[in-house]
């Protein structure tokens, strides 16, 4: 019998409990997807580009689009960071996939790949379909504005977030 690592992959999973325990994570993967992409077409048809409608005194609606990566990363270069990004995406979500089948027994560290992979896909979409990223949410103070985003942004951050929390809360467990 395969012994899991400290998150619980194992070489030697069971065939049939793989599919139960993996489904689980990817309808919430999708469910991300779906909401990343219904908030992404309204915005695309219901704002103007640059439109900003303000909500609260440091945050606003906006429609604008990222053509590179987290924080315009290379959004004024030619076009060929479109492709490099929806392959990094596409081989992000094959391994996150890979992962979350092996992986058992580990619902925070399951829970951040997921989160992550909702907002790599989503974000992938856009590049595909688009041929850059629809943000629409934008916080501020002052003369300061942090960079627009969107949902599948915050699936991603909030994974990362997780995944860090989830090595230091594991690092400080005594070790059997």
């Amino acid at each position: 019998m395969a012994r899991p690592s400290e998150h619980g992959v194992t070489d030697a999973a069971p065939a049939r409990a793989v599919p139960a325990r993996v489904g689980g994570w990817l309808a919430l993967a999708l469910l991300i997807i779906v909401l990343d992409q219904l908030t992404k077409i309204y915005f695309n048809t219901a704002f103007q580009y640059g439109e900003r409608v303000n909500i609260l005194p440091f945050f606003d609606f906006t429609l604008v689009f990222n053509r590179g990566a987290a924080f315009s990363f290379l959004a004024s270069e030619e076009g060929w960071q479109r492709w490099l990004f929806t392959g990094l995406g596409c081989v992000a979500a094959v391994v996150i996939v890979w992962m979350l089948r092996r992986t058992h027994g580990q619902p925070r560290f399951c829970l951040a790949l997921t989160l992550i992979l909702g907002g790599a896909i989503g974000n992938v979409i856009d590049r595909v379909v688009y041929g850059h990223v629809v943000d629409f949410l934008l916080f501020y103070w002052n003369d300061w504005q942090f960079p627009a985003f969107n949902l599948a942004d915050v699936g991603i951050t909030c994974g990362a977030v997780l995944l860090v929390l989830d090595e230091l809360l594991r690092a400080r467990k005594p070790q059997a």
